[in-house]
């Protein structure tokens, strides 16, 4: 089978255009890594071209028939006009400037040297690198030493002014060009480099954000399982002194519930491995798993009530809306286990209007509130201020344009929250 390599676009590049580019590649690279040697190269080339116009007597083909140079001054007159481009691309005013007198010497003899036209080169890169101004002045440096031949030898105008202008005009409009495709390509490259910057800086904030996320849904999924556990383990530790039985129920809860939290958290980090391209990517709690959320909790010990009004199963939630619901109403379930004090019952109420869900959780026990030490428990004496729960069920809801309110009840000394989610597609 024949490789065929491919150009930008995934076009077929030919075998010469392919020759072509990378001998031009590898001449710019020389050229790059070595400019005196290619610069020493093209200024011998053209001095050699000189001195052989001179030797040949080609210079007399295009002569005056009245010239008055000798053949020495010619000699030097072609030096003059090939050995300043060594410094072409470093000093090329100054080259074109040193040029000028010969220019002007070899016109008002008459000898007419074809290596004038070598005046040009440097025009050449003024006009690549220069402003407008500066290429101006080239231009005259170029053209007045022509004009002053052409008043002296009036016949000269067909023969010399005539080429000396269009050949200016040409060499102009060809930096231009090159000028303008050289920027243009700069300029492509810049924006290649800075679209990559902003490439970069937005997958750090991605990576930022998706930690972000992971470490809240790890706060969740460890704090609601290790609270179920606590309870689970308290009450079997009461009941294996009464009622063996019981105890084994707890017990098999505990398990039941530790390997479920395992799970949650070894989906949640394979996800994160590359080199586990086949982790499970189950999808992440919708409302439907509140039933089982609620039972684990009763299971440890809080009574639990759950109120569905308009029936939020079915709403137009996005998986996200969904999520944060379940993890909201995680949340305070795990704080009134874990913060309560005295006999405690809790009633989760979700209510689907046409716009909004509302989520609205409340408990009856005392010292709830996760942002304060009034509690009794250790647990709630070495809750941080405020409550890094409540701060994540803020921005789950900020996330999707939702509010949160968090406080106690104002009748007794319960806790509530409340969440209002926007449903999606949903024009209030």
């Amino acid at each position: 089978m024949t490789y065929h390599p491919r150009g930008p676009g995934g076009t077929t590049t030919a075998p010469l255009t392919r020759i072509i580019r990378d001998s031009l590649d590898r001449l710019r690279a020389f050229d790059r890594h070595r400019p005196r040697v290619w610069d020493a190269a093209v200024t011998a080339f053209w001095v050699v071209a000189a001195v052989l116009d001179y030797t040949s007597g080609g210079w007399r083909t295009v002569a005056h028939d009245d010239v008055t140079a000798p053949e020495s001054l010619v000699l030097l007159m072609s030096l003059g006009f090939s050995l300043p481009l060594l410094w072409r691309r470093t000093h090329p005013l100054a080259v074109l400037l040193l040029m000028a007198p010969v220019s002007v010497v070899n016109i008002w003899t008459g000898a007419v040297v074809q290596a004038a036209l070598l005046q040009l080169i440097p025009v050449f890169q003024i006009v690549l690198r220069s402003s407008l101004r500066t290429v101006g002045a080239a231009a005259l440096l170029f053209v007045v030493p022509v004009l002053a031949g052409g008043i002296r030898i009036p016949a000269g105008w067909g023969q010399e002014v005539v080429s000396y202008v269009w050949g200016l005009v040409f060499v102009v409009l060809l930096g231009i060009a090159v000028r303008t495709r050289r920027e243009y390509t700069e300029a492509l490259v810049e924006r290649a480099h800075r679209l990559e910057h902003e490439r970069d800086q937005q997958a750090r904030l991605a990576a930022a954000a998706e930690r972000t996320r992971i470490a809240r849904e790890m706060h969740d999924i460890i704090g609601h399982n290790l609270s179920v556990i606590t309870g689970l383990a308290d009450g079997g530790a009461y009941a294996a002194r009464k009622n063996p039985e019981r105890a084994g129920q707890a017990l098999e809860a505990i398990g039941t519930t530790s390997r479920q939290a395992l799970s949650e958290l070894r989906r949640l980090l394979g996800v994160l491995r590359d080199d586990h391209p086949d982790a499970e990517r189950t999808p992440q709690p919708t409302l439907d798993e509140l039933a089982p959320l609620i039972d684990r909790v009763r299971r440890a010990g809080l009574t639990v009530h759950l109120e569905l009004n308009g029936d939020p199963l079915r709403a137009a939630l996005t998986p996200g809306r969904q999520l944060t619901v379940y993890r909201v109403v995680q949340e305070a379930l795990t704080n009134t286990l874990k913060h309560a004090t005295g006999p405690t019952s809790a009633t989760v109420t979700l209510t689907c209007s046409r716009t909004h869900l509302d989520a609205h959780i409340t408990d009856t026990g005392t010292g709830t509130d996760p942002g304060t030490t009034a509690g009794t428990t250790a647990d709630a004496a070495e809750a941080p201020l405020p409550a890094q729960g409540i701060m994540g069920m803020r921005e789950r809801a900020a996330l999707y344009d939702g509010t949160l309110e968090a406080g106690p009840l104002p009748d007794h000394g319960g806790w509530q929250i409340r969440l209002r989610l926007p449903l999606e597609d949903t024009h209030p």
